[in-house]
């Protein structure tokens, strides 16, 4: 993946796509930082969540350029999300989800609301990186119900 985003931010660098070599540059500075942090190198499932809270990063600021009516910069942001996107897995769909989710609910015998905790615990690794932790949040909340 390292060696993927680096090829691609060469290859952005040569075509001149500014948008894209300052996303993979953020990208792998954090990534970098993580290693240093660790101590280690990183492993690809490692390297994807940090790609995903990068994500998360800017979809967080994307609600608020919204709420500051601010086109430029909500343009930009969704520019970058779209780039960082290429790198992560396959998303589930939102049936997918719901078909997962309700396994996770029937494995674990969840009653109702307050057995959000324990189904979200079982549910996240299986949908790590292939889904929006807000969504499944949301839709195990609406399972739940």
């Amino acid at each position: 993946m390292k060696q993927r985003l680096l090829n691609d931010m060469k290859a952005a660098m040569k075509a001149k796509n500014k948008l894209k070599v300052d996303t993979i540059r953020m990208a792998n500075a954090a990534i970098k930082n993580a290693e240093i942090n660790g101590r280690k190198e990183l492993t690809e499932g490692e390297v994807i969540d940090i790609i995903a809270r990068e994500i998360k990063m800017r979809r967080d600021v994307l609600e608020e350029y919204k709420k500051a009516n601010r086109p430029e910069e909500l343009a930009k942001i969704e520019q970058e999300i779209n780039i960082l996107m290429e790198y992560m897995p396959a998303q589930l769909s939102e049936t997918e989800l719901r078909q997962i989710i309700q396994e996770t609910i029937s494995q674990i015998g969840a009653q109702g609301a307050r057995d959000m905790g324990k189904v979200m615990a079982a549910l996240m690794p299986k949908v790590k990186g292939k889904a929006d932790g807000k969504l499944v949040s949301n839709l195990v909340k609406e399972l739940l119900g």
